[in-house]
């Protein structure tokens, strides 16, 4: 599954169109990687997305087209949440 759409349907992000502008600008890593939003994932990637002055880990444990809302939190897995430092 291409990486815009996964952030689209786990909605980590609420719209394809941000998640693709997101990655676009260099804001989303896969697997330490900075990721194109064509980039397809697979079980088991960690995704790094860069909010702001947040930045969320997850890691992919389920790839499906399409789910309930309260089923879109089952598709990942939130390892860290962590403020950016400013120096």
């Amino acid at each position: 599954m291409r990486l815009d759409k996964f952030l689209k349907v786990s909605r980590i992000i609420k719209r394809r169109t941000l998640s693709k502008q997101i990655a676009e600008s260099s804001r989303v890593k896969v697997n330490g990687k900075v990721a194109k939003p064509s980039t397809q994932l697979k079980i088991g990637d960690i995704i790094e997305i860069e909010f702001g002055r947040s930045i969320l880990i997850v890691k992919v444990k389920e790839l499906k087209e399409h789910v309930l809302k309260d089923d879109s939190s089952m598709l990942y897995e939130i390892i860290e949440e962590k403020k950016k430092d400013y120096e």
